[in-house]
C-alpha cells in the first residue's frame, strides 16, 4: 500500500472520529441537532414593512436593522435556536421553537417599541358622536375645536388598556370628523372620551428643543415590584442627553400628567410630583407586560413598522401566522425516522447483494456520508426540517446513484479482462463526468429553489430542502470519489482481490 494511500486512509479514520466526537458531545450549546417549527413544535409569523418613510435607498439597511433588533429580543427573552430571515425585501419571517402562544409571539417581535414622552397642550376633553370599529381611521366628535394638523389625541380613558393614541391628519370643520394616521386597533362606542391634545414633551441642550424618546435610554431597563401597591413597574435609567431633557420637562411639569406612550398608545399618564433626573420608572402594566416592555426598551425600537398591508392601508399584525404543535413535530420525527430506516435498509441489502464486496464498501462509505452529514447539521447549524429529512434521505439515493455508477463501470472492466486494480482506476474515471455532470445540474436546482424559496411566503422550507439537498450533494461526491475509491484501492492489495467473483455477479 502505497503513502499517499496511508495517509488518505488516516485522514478519513480521522474525520470520521471527529464527526462523531461532535454528534456525542455539546458544542455552541446544542446537545442535539436543531429542529425546526415542524418537527419541534412553535409559532412561524411573517411580517411586511412599511417604508412609507424610509428613504428609497434605505430600505435594506431599514430591514436589516429591524431583523437585527427582532434578534436581540428573541434572545433576551431566552428563545433558543430561532430563526429571523429576510424575505424577498420587503418582509421578515420570524420561527421561534417552542412558543405556541402566537399572541405573545406577536407582542414580542412586531411591536415597533418607539417610547415617546408627551405633555398635554390643552385639558380639554370631547367625546365621540358616533361608534368608531376596528380598522377605521376616520371618527366623529361632538367638538373638532382645538384640534390640528399632526397634533396627538386619546380615544378611551386613560386607565383603559384600549385606548389609543392617534395623530390627526385632516379636519373637518364642517362634519366634525377627523382623520387619523393609522387604523384602530380596537371597537369604540359613541361618548367615549377624546382627550386633546397631547404634544411631545421637549426640553432645550444647547439652544436645540429636542423631544424626549426612548432613543436616549440606556439598554438596562429592568421589571422591579412597587413596595406599596405591590404591583409591577419598568425601571429605566437615561443617558447624559436623556437625563438632561427629563430633569427639564419634570420641573415643568409637576402637578401636571406626563404621557408615556408605546407606539402612539397611552401606556401610563402618572402626575408629576417632583423634578426627576436620570432615572424613572414606568408604572400601570401586569407583569407580563412589564417584562416585554422591558425587552423591547433594551432591544430599541424598530426603525420601520412591520405589520401587513390590506387594500393600500397598513395594519400592525403578521401577513401569515402559524403554530406548530409539538405532538405533531414528535409524530413526524418518528414517522420519518420509520420511512429512513426502512429506506436505508432495503438501499444495503440491495447493494451488498447486487454488487458483493463492492456494495459492503459502498455501505460503509454511506456510513460515513452519514455521520458526516450530521456532524455537519448540528455544527454549521441546519436547522432540520421534515422537508430537510426527506432531502436528506434523497441524497442518500443520490450518494448510492454515484457507486452504482463506478460498479457497473468496473464489471466492464473487469469482463474485458483487466485486473481488479486496473478496473477500480478505470472505472473512477470513466465514471466520474457523468457523477460530476448529474451533481453540477442538482446544484444548480438546489440554488435555484434556495432563490425561490427566499422570496415567497411559507418559503423556509423550500430553502431547507434545498440546503440540505446541496450539502448532500456535495458530500456524496467526496465520498464516493474518495472513500469508496480509497476502500477499493485498499482491497485490490489484499489476496481477497484475486477473487474476481466478489466483485461481479
Amino acid at each position: 500500500m502505497s503513502r499517499s494511500q496511508i495517509l488518505t486512509l488516516l485522514i478519513i479514520i480521522a474525520i470520521v472520529a471527529f464527526s462523531v466526537s461532535a454528534l456525542a458531545t455539546n458544542i455552541g450549546g446544542r446537545e442535539g441537532l436543531v429542529l425546526g417549527l415542524d418537527l419541534a413544535g412553535g409559532t412561524n409569523l411573517v411580517y411586511e414593512a412599511d417604508f412609507t418613510d424610509i428613504e428609497a435607498g434605505s430600505k435594506a439597511d431599514s430591514l436589516k436593522g429591524a431583523k437585527d433588533i427582532i434578534e436581540r429580543r428573541i434572545n433576551a427573552y431566552g428563545v433558543s435556536e430561532a430563526i429571523v430571515q429576510v424575505v424577498g425585501g420587503d418582509r421578515i419571517s420570524v420561527q421561534l421553537p417552542g412558543v405556541g402562544n402566537i399572541t405573545e409571539a406577536e407582542e414580542l417581535v412586531g411591536r415597533t417599541a418607539e417610547l415617546v414622552f408627551r405633555e398635554q397642550a390643552t385639558s380639554g376633553t370631547t367625546f365621540l358622536a358616533a361608534p368608531v370599529n376596528a380598522g377605521d381611521t376616520e371618527i366623529t366628535v361632538v367638538d373638532v375645536t382645538g384640534f390640528g394638523m399632526e397634533n396627538i389625541f386619546v380615544v378611551g380613558s386613560m386607565d383603559s388598556p384600549e385606548a389609543e393614541a392617534k395623530t390627526v391628519k385632516t379636519v373637518d370643520g364642517a362634519n366634525n370628523t377627523i382623520t387619523v394616521d393609522s387604523p384602530f386597533e380596537y371597537d369604540h362606542t359613541i361618548d367615549e372620551s377624546v382627550t386633546n391634545v397631547w404634544i411631545p414633551a421637549t426640553g432645550t441642550i444647547e439652544g436645540e428643543e429636542i423631544a424626549l424618546t426612548g432613543v436616549y435610554l440606556k439598554p438596562n431597563c429592568f421589571v422591579d415590584i412597587n413596595q406599596q401597591t405591590n404591583e409591577p413597574l419598568v425601571r429605566f435609567e437615561w443617558d447624559d442627553t436623556g437625563a438632561k431633557l427629563f430633569s427639564q420637562i419634570t420641573g415643568r411639569l409637576i402637578g401636571e400628567p406626563l404621557g408615556i406612550f408605546l407606539d402612539n398608545m397611552l401606556i401610563s399618564a402618572p402626575t408629576v410630583k417632583s423634578q426627576i433626573g436620570a432615572r424613572g420608572v414606568i408604572e400601570g402594566l401586569n407583569i407580563g407586560e412589564a417584562e416585554m416592555l422591558a425587552i423591547q426598551l433594551n432591544a430599541g425600537a424598530l426603525p420601520l413598522p412591520l405589520g401587513h398591508w390590506e387594500n393600500g392601508i397598513f395594519y400592525s399584525g403578521p401577513a401569515a401566522s402559524r403554530t406548530v404543535d409539538a405532538t405533531l413535530g414528535a409524530d413526524s420525527i418518528r414517522m420519518s425516522l420509520i420511512a429512513g430506516i426502512v429506506g436505508v435498509v432495503l438501499l444495503l441489502l440491495f447493494m451488498i447483494i447486487y454488487y458483493r464486496l463492492s456494495g459492503v464498501l459502498a455501505c460503509i462509505a454511506l456510513a460515513i456520508y452519514a455521520v458526516v452529514m450530521l456532524m455537519i447539521f448540528k455544527m454549521v447549524p441546519v436547522t432540520l426540517t421534515l422537508a430537510g429529512i426527506a432531502a436528506f434521505i434523497l441524497s442518500l439515493g443520490i450518494a448510492v446513484d454515484a457507486n452504482v455508477l463506478i460498479f457497473e463501470r468496473m464489471k466492464e472492466e473487469i469482463r474485458g479482462g483487466k485486473a481488479l486494480r486496473a478496473a477500480i482506476e478505470s472505472g473512477f474515471n470513466r465514471a466520474w463526468p457523468a457523477i460530476r455532470d448529474s451533481n453540477i445540474s442538482t446544484l444548480i436546482t438546489c440554488a435555484i429553489l434556495y432563490w425561490f424559496g427566499s422570496r415567497m411566503f411559507g418559503g423556509a422550507m423550500v430553502m431547507g430542502f434545498a440546503l440540505t439537498l446541496g450539502i448532500g450533494v456535495l458530500v456524496s461526491m467526496l465520498t464516493a470519489m474518495v472513500v469508496t475509491r480509497s476502500f477499493l484501492r485498499t482491497i485490490a492489495t489484499t489476496p481477497v482481490a484475486k477473487k474476481v467473483s466478489l466483485f461481479r455477479p
